[in-house]
């Protein structure tokens, strides 16, 4: 296990546990106490999580923690849903995009499939609309993918661009498609988003595409975020994982959903 992923499973411990002790997570995860130390003294730096006397406690800010030590959380998962969602991407289609690290699988997925780079052709195989930097910057040397960036004020955090500016490119649009990563996807509440701002545009996209699909790994449905997306009801599909609880996915389908476990 090298440093980030050591990092990243000990904001995941602290998020399901509240409370990590030193000496059992050194024994845990097989490193030094005096590591664990450097690497809980390194995130709580960093607003993560907080230090305690022998340990660490979770904090309000490692809710929302950023991008990067997200990335290795259930990354099988996440892998086998964005092969998911993207088979389902036809050429000449206008794909949506919104932040987070399931959605930059599915845009990985997308600029490895063979049909999409064909070099003789003039016009774009497809075109992507995404209000995440991230996605754009890995996509935007793919010759025959169409990239369109909404604009906006990009958060630290997820790289997202949100606000007013935003708002304005995608009142303009329409989309075949929108794959929406979120952090809560529940029956009764609908889909949520930790930050308001990444909500609104979240929102938006939804609006302005034809079929709306939540793409999700099982450990957020039926969670709780601060910040409405969309209701239930405005989603068409649901890409989760086999762990998914069967009772969870039958209350999806009973509205009506699409569900498909990769």
């Amino acid at each position: 296990m090298d440093r980030h992923e050591r990092l990243s499973a000990l904001l995941d411990m602290v998020g399901q546990r509240d409370k990590i002790d030193v000496e059992k997570t050194a024994e845990e995860l097989d490193v030094s106490p005096a590591t664990i130390r450097r690497d809980l003294d390194h995130l709580a730096g960093r607003q993560l999580l907080t230090r305690t006397r022998g340990g660490a406690v979770a904090s309000n800010v490692a809710y929302d923690l950023p991008l990067r030590h997200k990335a290795a959380r259930h990354a099988p998962e996440k892998q086998r849903i964005s092969a998911a969602a993207a088979r389902m991407i036809e050429r000449g289609m206008i794909v949506g995009l919104n932040g987070g690290t399931t959605t930059t699988e599915i845009g990985r997925a997308i600029a490895t499939r063979a049909d999409f780079n064909d070099r003789g052709s003039v016009s774009p195989a497809l075109t992507v609309v995404t209000n995440a930097l991230n996605i754009a910057h890995e996509l935007a040397v793919r010759p025959n993918i169409k990239i369109v960036t909404t604009g906006g004020v990009a958060r630290q955090h997820s790289f997202e661009l949100t606000g007013p500016l935003a708002e304005l490119l995608l009142n303009e649009i329409t989309l075949d498609l929108v794959f929406l990563g979120v952090d809560a996807f529940d029956v009764t509440r609908g889909a949520y988003a930790h930050h308001e701002g990444e909500a609104s545009i979240n929102k938006l996209l939804a609006r302005r595409a034809r079929q709306v699909v939540v793409v999700t790994d099982s450990s957020k449905l039926g969670g709780q975020a601060f910040a409405q997306i969309c209701p239930a009801s405005d989603v068409d599909m649901l890409i989760t994982d086999e762990s998914a609880d069967p009772d969870v996915i039958r209350e999806f389908e009973e509205q009506g959903l699409e569900v498909i476990t990769a």
